[in-house]
Order: structure tokens, then sequence, then C-alpha cells
């Protein structure tokens, strides 16, 4: 669709940026916080990157102050932040730990005293120790009514400070890391329990939703999905079939149980035969149909590229497919065939040989984000909000004090043209958060995988000074928040 003329970003436009609490905040002990799964998981040998951890990670904790200061300066009209669930109750379930709650009013009261709107996510990964080891985490209902009692807390400290609220960051990534490759907690790799888990997380979600409807009247709710488009190989209908399967079963699945209330009936059907389906009973039904979400918040990096069935294709043309990498449409991982059961007989993942690749072999596909919000919102009809969009780069620091990020601002250019254009094809955007504000701890590569705006002087050695020095991005997007996106014009 071409347009002679780009839309104006709407009055109001949130544009942020993110983080989240393990990966910046640090003080994993400190005033009474609880240990989470990562806390443990981190420091499990050969697990992250030199064993790093976010004991400290960049800390946000005592920095706070510091951090939203160049966040005003910046210009940011919002800043989306998780809460560590066991900072609010030490155990997932018992006491609260008020001094835990009273930093994030804080935080919230700093952000609000600048002018910054709050997106405050529930939950990014980080769940109570004592839960897992108690009930085994995500894969007990008794997890769901601990979860319930945490966002009544943050209901009622916050819900009249905090318009916009995430329930999960990315279901899709966390279930799959830490329940089929072993990558995260719980370091498990079992189809049946991952399907499992992820059911009690759609019933959390759905509860939560209801929640937060009943308490807070004048908020918006969502959760955020890691979403990728699928495209074919090429035009032979069989990989255009295999597809349209990807797409079932990388984004159906979890769209479809939080926007319609139930999941998709092809996928479904392919895991029931293969064992692994969820059990869900007419309790569960009626409450997956009772909680519909405000608006979804959307995470996106990169989609992936399908080939027909490893099975069924014999042609020339999928024999020399097969020689790329298979590979996970969203995390890029690789698949170990063990791993990979529901997929095998629906597609197989190869490499899209039109896009070029970051350092960190994650594919960059600006027109990708313009096909998914196109995808995403005729599909499920509700606001978006870009709750994460960013690019993992090696970053240096100059001889003169500077870091000349281009390539971050080359790609965030681009994305963000990508998302006019959708914007003028008329879908409905509340905001975009670019990730991440600071440097982070990234989950397993530590601290030489840079995504922010600003340069945090540490590294997977050392926590050095902290730092906090802008980059050349920093002062990028500043300018463009000055303007209302109306500078991005063409691609760079």
């Amino acid at each position: 669709m071409y347009h002679s003329k780009l839309d104006h970003f709407p009055d109001g436009f949130l544009w942020g940026a993110a983080s989240a609490a393990y990966q910046v905040e640090g003080a994993f002990d400190t005033d009474g916080k609880g240990p989470s799964v990562w806390d443990d998981f981190a420091h499990h040998s050969g697990k992250t990157f030199k064993g790093t951890n976010g004991n400290v990670a960049v800390d946000h904790y005592h920095h706070y102050k510091q951090d939203i200061a160049l966040m005003a300066e910046q210009g940011l009209k919002a800043y989306r932040f998780s809460v560590a669930w066991s900072r609010i109750i030490p155990d997932g379930e018992g006491e609260i730990n008020q001094a835990g709650l009273d930093f994030y009013i804080r935080l919230v009261d700093e952000l609000i005293a600048h002018n910054i709107e709050a997106i405050l996510t529930l939950y990014h990964w980080d769940l109570p120790l004592a839960l897992q080891e108690k009930y085994n985490g995500w894969e007990s209902r008794q997890t769901i009514q601990a979860f319930i009692k945490y966002c009544r807390v943050l209901f009622e400290a916050l819900g009249e400070k905090v318009k916009y609220w995430i329930t999960f960051n990315e279901q899709n990534v966390f279930t799959a890391m830490g329940y089929r490759w072993e990558a995260h907690p719980p370091i498990v790799s079992d189809l049946k329990r991952m399907y499992a888990a992820n059911h009690m997380i759609n019933l959390a979600n759905a509860e939560a939703i209801q929640l937060f409807h009943q308490m807070v009247h004048n908020g918006k709710i969502g959760p955020s999905f890691g979403y990728g488009p699928t495209y074919s190989l090429n035009s032979r209908p069989d990989n255009i079939l295999a597809a349209l399967n990807g797409h079932e079963i990388n984004n159906r699945w979890w769209m479809d149980i939080y926007c319609k209330g139930s999941y998709p009936k092809f996928a479904y059907k392919q895991l029931k035969e293969l064992g692994i389906a969820p059990e869900v009973t007419e309790a569960d039904r009626a409450l997956l149909k009772s909680a519909k979400p405000d608006f979804l918040g959307i995470n996106y990096y990169h989609g992936g590229t399908m080939q027909e069935n490893r099975i069924e294709n014999i042609s020339e043309q999928g024999q020399k497919a097969k020689e790329f990498s298979a590979i996970d449409p969203y995390l890029m991982q690789p698949k170990e065939e063990q791993s990979q059961a529901p997929e095998i007989p629906m597609f197989e993942s190869v490499s899209n040989p039109y896009l070029e690749t970051t350092a960190w072999g994650w594919e960059i596909d600006p027109v990708g984000f313009r096909v998914a919000l196109r995808e995403i919102y005729a599909e499920y009809d509700l606001p978006i909000f870009i709750t994460e969009n960013g690019l993992g780069a090696f970053d240096t620091v100059e001889e003169d004090g500077s870091i000349q990020d281009d390539d971050r601002i080359q790609y965030l250019n681009n994305h963000i043209l990508e998302m006019r254009k959708a914007l003028t094809d008329g879908v409905e955007l509340i905001g975009y958060c670019a990730w991440s504000f600071t440097d982070l701890l990234s989950w397993l590569n530590g601290y030489k995988k840079r995504y922010g705006f600003v340069y945090v002087n540490r590294d997977d050695d050392s926590e050095k000074d902290l730092a906090r020095i802008p980059k050349k991005s920093f002062y990028w997007y500043q300018d463009l928040i000055n303007q209302n996106g109306l500078n991005v014009t063409e691609k760079i």
C-alpha cells in the first residue's frame, strides 16, 4: 500500500523506553526482597555468559532518580518497567514486604513528577523461587492464586497512579525457554509440561484482567506478546501452507486465547493428537471467554520464514532449503529433533535470503514490523502498544567519551518509519517503547550485548563505577520525540 503522504502520530502518542526488574534493578536481597527463580538460575554453572547475574545489574534500585532525570532530559513520555514479585511478597504468597512496595511507589511518583507515564509490567519472568519449589511454579493452580494476590496488592497501591498495565511479558518466550529448551528456569525439557504451564498462565492472565477491571476503573490492561510474522519461502503452495501452519502455532496459539478466549482449532487438534494439549475444564473455558484485554502490547524483533514440512518435502528446491539451519522464527534458537515434535509435520523454519542479521544472528526486518501490526489489528481489533523494539549490539566508548551507535539509530529509524506507515494504513497505536532505556543485563548474554540509549559503565567482569553516558542514539530519539516522529520520513 503506497501513501503519498504519511499520517502524523497522534497528539499524546507515548514515546518511551523499557526495562525489566531483574535486568536493571540489582539489590537482589535488599530491603527484604526474596529470591526469584532467576536469582537461583543465574548461579547454575554454564547457564549464563561468564556466570553473569542480576545481583547488581545496573543498580537501577539505587540510581532510579538519576535514570528518571535522564529520561526527562531525553523527553520520554512513557517508561515501561516491571515489578519484581518477590520484592513485594518475598515468598510469593505470604506477607507483604512494605519496603519493597514503597520502592515502586517512589519510582512511580518520580516518573509522575517528571511528566512520564508509568507503564507497569506485572510479570517479566522472575517468579518467586519459593513458588517454584513449593508448587512447581506455573504448573500449579495455586501459583495462579498467589499471582492474583500479588496483583491485588499492586492494583490497590498504584491503581490510581498507573494507567497502562501489562500482565505477562512474552509468554511465548519464557514458557518455551524454560519448559522446552532448558535455557531459562525451571530448566525443563517436556512439551506436555510446557503446554500445561502455559495454560495455567493463560488462566492467571484472565483472572488478573478480571480483577483489574473490578478494581481499577480508569486504567487499561493487556498482555505483551513477542510477535513475528510468518513468511513462505516462496510462492510454492506447499510452502504457503507451511507459513500458515507456522502462524497458527507461533502466534495464534497465544493471541487467540488473549483476545477470543479459545485455542485455535488447527493447532489444538495437532497438539491433542500428539498427546501434549493442555487439559481445559468447562470452568477454564468460561474464565478465558470472560476476560478481554483493553489493548495488546507487542514486542517486535523479527519474524520467521517457513517451507513445507520435512516429511512431505521431497522437491529439489526443498532439499536445497534444508541446508539452512533449523531455527525458531522468534528466538533464532537451534532446535533439536526431540523438541520439535509439534512443528515437524506442520512446517520447517529456514533463513530468509532477503534479510540481513544483527551481530547476534537476529534477522533485521523493518517491513515485517508493518506486516505484524497490520495482521494483529485486522485479526483482533484492539489498540496496540509497542512495548519492545530495539537492537542489541556491541557498543564502545570512543576516545572523546562518546558512543557512536549509528547502527542502532538506523535500526530504530527504519522500524519507526514502518510503524508510521502502519499508522497511515489505519492501525490504532497507543505508543512505542524502545528496548531499552539504559544498557542492562541480557538474560543469557551478560553485559556485552547492549540495547540502551544510555551506556552504563560496567562489563561482564566488573561493575566499575556504573556511570551513565548518553549515546548518540539518546539525542537522536530526543529530537524524534520533540518532533513527534515527523522527522521519520525515509530509511537511513
